[in-house]
């Protein structure tokens, strides 16, 4: 179709190159290689030499047919891994037909490596999808269509419908490509026990979260961290956003609130604990560290999501750390940022996409999302899940809850729909972060030049599609 290629022509200058150098080099082999050599170090299990389904033995036919689906999951790891390839086993011993080969990815290469699958058209059957990813994969036509598969599901009604709706709703053709099998939140994470130790208040406002941070900055430990390295930029701006209470990303108009005067103040307060209340490592720090420093009570404080719970309960007792939710906006708000799910999709290259929507299906049934969420620590889609115990019984969870459930809560939505969405934060946001850490760029240039590449990157779709 005309208006894919022009997309591709005009966002996805990257990709293209990528194409191109594939076929120079001849990259397709050492590709696999990596692939499977992310499987067998992370996962701890093998795979075929072909990864994708191509690799199937059969093609769907007889109920006696033998088939192969090739899953890849975006965030490999030995927390993660072990989750996943157990509900894989209990999958097949309820289709024995079915063979389900994992893939294991690390999360910071996970969208390169599926950006190079697309363009080398050796993809997976099956994988674990970020929302933020279903806008440039439908466009680039990777993905199947999954709306007439879950009209006629058991599921249907199942799933948070908000989630679906939003899925559907910032693809160009309203189409669903992923079903959302696990929801987040970012909160801050607090050690209660250094708290009490220090005789300091748990924050509930932003002047009692700076306050708190240089407070407990004593004795060789740090009030809080921040996240420098890679993936910062998606925390960055949810902060920004609950302290702002701002509810448009994107105006009409197109112009971005990225540069608002009250993000300018929030980013100077908080750029100015670097080095002084927050290790000096943090310029660096990406997601272990982070974790680490946390889980090891160099610092008291650290803004992630309620999906790091799995790491701080194995590291820590339960009485050690504790969820708090980003207070509320001056306004008197919460806001969080809406689509933050993780699904499970369909590549349209599948042989097998029967076979592939049973597993979809598993992975999203009742016993399936709440044997998961409840390892990682986040929210189950499947609305069955809410009167189990784990969840009832939470602290992180009710808070989420207490979030989401606040009538008053706003939601912002990013622009996910741009195809370089994602490129802009990984390509500007994150060595912005650390250029302002480092005293090279000043907030205000810094977010000028953030809101610039997202109004210009807006600009080219709405003329692409006729906005």
């Amino acid at each position: 179709m005309a208006w894919v290629e022009q997309l591709k022509d005009k966002y996805i200058i990257q990709i293209k190159r990528e194409e191109i150098r594939m076929k120079k080099k001849k990259l397709l082999v050492t590709f696999s290689a990596t692939v499977i050599s992310a499987s067998l170090l992370l996962a701890g299990c093998g795979g075929s030499d072909d990864s994708s389904s191509k690799s199937s033995s059969k093609s769907e036919g007889s109920n006696d047919s033998k088939v192969t689906l090739t899953f890849w999951d975006e965030n490999a790891g030995p927390q993660r891994t072990p989750i996943w390839e157990e509900l894989i086993k209990r999958f097949e011993e309820e289709n024995p037909n079915i063979d389900v080969e994992y893939v294991g990815l690390p999360k910071d290469q996970a969208k390169s490596k599926i950006d190079t699958a697309i363009a080398a058209d050796d993809l997976p059957d099956v994988a674990s999808v970020q929302t933020t990813w279903l806008p440039e994969f439908s466009i680039r036509d990777a993905l199947l269509p999954l709306d007439d598969y879950y009209k006629e599901s058991e599921l249907n009604g199942k799933i948070n419908e908000g989630a679906v709706e939003f899925n559907k709703k910032i693809v160009n053709d309203k189409k669903l490509y992923g079903i959302p099998y696990t929801q987040n939140l970012d909160v801050i994470w607090v050690r209660p026990d250094l708290f009490e130790q220090n005789g300091v208040k748990i924050p509930g406002t932003w002047d009692e979260f700076f306050t708190a941070a240089k407070e407990m900055t004593k004795d060789g430990v740090y009030g809080y961290t921040i996240r420098g390295g890679a993936g910062g930029s998606f925390q960055l701006q949810r902060l920004m956003y609950a302290y702002s209470g701002i509810k448009d990303y994107v105006k009409k108009d197109g112009t971005s609130t990225i540069n608002d005067p009250k993000h300018v103040e929030f980013l100077k307060k908080y750029f100015a604990m670097y080095n002084k209340y927050t290790p000096k490592s943090d310029i660096t720090n990406g997601y272990k560290e982070m974790v680490a420093a946390f889980d090891t009570g160099v610092v008291s404080m650290v803004h992630h999501n309620i999906g790091s719970f799995g790491e701080h309960s194995e590291a820590l007792e339960p009485n050690q750390f504790q969820a708090i939710p980003l207070p509320k906006s001056e306004e008197g708000y919460y806001e969080a940022e809406g689509g933050n799910t993780i699904n499970i999709s369909i590549f349209k290259s599948t042989k097998n996409p029967d076979a592939a929507w049973k597993f979809v299906e598993f992975m999203n049934s009742k016993e399936s999302q709440s044997y998961w969420n409840e390892k990682v620590g986040q929210i189950p889609t499947n609305s069955d899940c809410f009167q189990d115990e784990w969840v009832q019984n939470s602290q992180h969870i009710k808070v989420a809850f207490e979030v989401y459930d606040d009538p008053n809560t706003v939601l912002y939505e990013p622009p996910f729909y741009i195809p370089d969405y994602r490129s802009i934060l990984d390509n500007i946001v994150d060595p912005g972060t650390q250029a302002v850490m480092s005293g090279e760029k000043t907030v205000e240039e810094f977010l000028d030049e953030w809101a610039k590449a997202i109004e210009d990157s807006v600009a080219k779709y709405r003329e692409t599609f006729k906005k």
